[in-house]
């Protein structure tokens, strides 16, 4: 069995786009205000939030179908920017899956000091993490809603795993 890490934001939610589109209201700039944009989410209803954020691509049936193949250990990989952000991804996830492994990873460290990364799957959304899982001997996979030519191995569904490994 394969180690696999997924990624929460945009990947399973969409909860990108409603906090971008309120940064926008609040009339900060996502790409260069990273501090406030951090406040902002930790301010957030992360459980309204949640539950109010688009499922991707089938994501929930996908990761059940991805267990029940038994070629993966399965884990769900998140960055937070707040105890608040970690518990409301945790009950979500608790809600949905008995067994499924949950780790929330500080917005300042690297997800590749939470895991072991040699030869485990990371399937992302963010390229920046992808590249830093490739340095340590991980294999990273690119989440996008639609295909797009990268650098990794791209999928626009999680249950495209099953196919390539």
């Amino acid at each position: 069995m394969k180690n696999l890490y997924i990624d929460f934001d945009g990947v399973i939610l969409d909860t990108i786009t409603p906090v971008y589109n309120l940064a926008k209201k609040l009339n900060l700039d996502v790409k260069t205000q990273t501090k406030e944009i951090g406040l902002l989410y930790s301010k957030i209803d992360w459980e309204t939030l949640i539950e109010e954020s688009e499922e991707l691509s089938n994501s929930i049936n996908s990761i059940k179908e991805l267990k029940e193949s038994g070629k993966f250990n399965i884990s769900i990989l998140t960055h937070i920017n707040s105890l608040k952000e970690a518990k409301a991804k945790i009950e979500f996830i608790n809600n949905l899956f008995d067994d499924l492994t949950i780790i929330p990873v500080p917005k300042s460290c690297p997800k590749t000091m939470m895991t072991q990364t040699k030869d485990a799957i990371l399937v992302d959304d963010y390229s920046g993490n992808l590249r830093l899982w490739k340095e340590k001997g991980g294999i990273g996979v690119k989440y996008t809603k639609e295909k797009e030519e990268c650098e990794f191995i791209n999928i626009t569904s999680l249950e495209e795993l099953l196919e390539i490994f």
